[in-house]
């Protein structure tokens, strides 16, 4: 397996369906075209083409044809893609007619999208930015997710690079032209000028939330003691039976996640285990700890313990839950009551779900980076800081080739492959 092979693969949805669509990127794709419909199609013309066996000879279908000659293509090589019947035998017939041409292979996840960012049709941001949108499911997911894989980031990123390659190339010429070592008054103003706002931009773009929230959702844990009502609020929240409810004490006894878009906003719903600081047997104190990793992790907590009694209260919500139950205890300002059976007060809490994940979560109409992204961004802004009132020249230039380095990180244009392998593995087989 190399990269110089034709690759092949369902670039569509799981068959049956009304129109499956199989793309071929290599050297031998135009020679795969021609095999399979004996033509030559124009080139970006869609063209109805007999689909046949080159075997026996017989029709596998009447498909639509078209045939895009690297670099100007998808992925920048020779790039076929036929639009055939969606039916599962079809889809099977033809594949199994590719595999029978010299030098085509089936493609393995993510290989046509890797092999447009080998080729320089996307960048890394890029190629991250289409990889959440594969898997955007909410209105807010996907308009990040276009922003990023349209190269709203990767621009942002070019300029800084444009700027320090500027401040490099007149740092460069001191060093090569100047008898001396020190900068002069009127360049180091202008340098450190010029490097600050650089700085500003981003530590502003850094201080934004990361994009991780947007794409997996707000961690919303619920937490109390054993027979708190906690499984009971999980499923009204999440409308289904995502918990097994009971009134024996220590039902729950691992963590249960369910996701779930409420006002178009991702979230992440976590029953845990009953908290309790003595009684519990082996099993359950194992979930007793798990619940407390959870609330360290939370975005959100709500608590259905006794008020004041939960962990992380600045992220902690009172829940007075059980509101029709004969012996409910209110508690304070603040706190929201309400009763999951009858639904009483759970429109208010859905409320200040979505209005506080709006908060936390990244603008959609503005530039986020994720975790990966933000340490090169970190490195690179350290470096320039690290550079504002030095003098030496060479150390100036050294922080300035480390800032550039960092950010060619950013779009790819300094990468490991283990990084490429962990990215585009998760890619699905036909991207």
């Amino acid at each position: 397996m190399t990269a110089d092979d034709t690759i092949f693969a369902l670039s569509s949805g799981q068959p049956p369906a009304a129109i499956g669509i199989l793309r071929i990127s290599g050297s031998s794709a135009g020679k795969a075209l021609s095999a399979l419909t004996e033509k030559s199609p124009e080139p970006r013309v869609g063209t109805l083409c007999n689909i046949t066996d080159m075997v026996s000879g017989e029709l596998l279908d009447q498909a639509l044809c078209l045939w895009f000659p690297g670099p100007n293509s998808a992925t920048g090589e020779d790039l076929v893609e036929i639009h055939c019947h969606g039916g599962r035998a079809v889809i099977r017939a033809i594949e199994q007619a590719l595999e029978q041409i010299d030098g085509l292979r089936r493609a393995e996840p993510g290989e046509f999208t890797r092999r447009a960012f080998t080729q320089g049709k996307m960048d890394l941001a890029e190629a991250e930015g289409l990889s959440d949108l594969l898997f955007a499911e909410t209105e807010l997911q996907r308009k990040a997710a276009v922003r990023n894989a349209g190269g709203a980031l990767s621009r942002k990123v070019d300029a800084w690079q444009q700027t320090i390659l500027q401040l490099s190339a007149q740092v460069e010429a001191e060093l090569d032209f100047s008898d001396e070592d020190d900068v002069a008054p009127a360049q180091a103003s202008l340098l450190d000028q010029t490097t600050r706002s650089l700085v500003e931009e981003m530590r502003n773009l850094l201080a934004r939330p990361r994009a991780e929230k947007l794409r997996d959702g707000i961690r919303v844990v619920l937490g109390g003691p054993p027979n708190s009502g906690k499984s009971t609020l999980l499923n009204a929240l999440v409308e289904r039976e995502a918990a097994i409810v009971s009134d024996i004490a220590g039902t729950t006894r691992d963590v249960i996640e369910v996701p779930i878009a409420l006002g178009g906003v991702p979230f992440l719903f976590i029953d845990t285990a009953g908290v309790r600081e003595s009684g519990a047997e082996t099993i359950e104190q194992i979930g007793i700890d798990r619940a407390h990793q959870q609330f360290a992790t939370a975005d959100i907590i709500l608590w259905l313990g006794d008020e004041g009694q939960g962990p992380r209260s600045d992220i902690l919500v009172e829940i007075s839950s059980r509101c029709d139950h004969p012996q409910h205890k209110p508690k304070g300002v603040g706190s929201f009551t309400l009763s999951p059976v009858s639904g009483r007060g759970m429109d208010a809490l859905v409320d200040f779900l979505v209005t506080r994940a709006k908060d936390i979560l990244p603008d959609a109409d503005q530039v986020s980076v994720n975790a990966r992204q933000a340490d090169r961004l970190t490195a690179a802004c350290n470096s320039l800081a690290a550079m504002i009132e030095e003098r030496d020249y060479l150390i100036v230039a050294e922080h300035l080739r480390m800032a550039r380095k960092a950010l060619d990180q950013i779009t790819g244009k300094a990468s490991t492959e283990d990084m490429l392998d962990g990215l585009f593995g998760k890619f699905c087989i036909g991207k």
